[in-house]
């Protein structure tokens, strides 16, 4: 059986990419552009629906989140 969300939502990680966001001044366009530098091919919209909750999150693209937000993976997997 496929499990396709948790709690109704699509990721974990949504409201805390939101909050490094914040932390760091960037608006969604900013940490697309950084994510599109680091090699992983996210648009604002996808940004926007991340922090919904309401888009699946790859392993590699986590990883990138993190490092654009100079957070390590555990803050982005944390529950508030």
């Amino acid at each position: 059986m496929k499990i396709y969300d948790y709690n109704g939502l699509k990721n974990i990680c949504g409201k805390r990419v939101r909050k490094g966001r914040r932390l760091r001044g960037m608006t969604q366009a900013d940490l697309a552009a950084k994510m599109q530098l680091a090699g992983v091919m996210l648009d604002r919209d996808s940004i926007s629906r991340i922090e919904l909750g309401v888009r699946f999150v790859a392993d590699y693209e986590l990883r990138a989140l993190a490092q654009c937000l100079q957070v390590p993976v555990d803050f982005l997997l944390k529950n508030d």
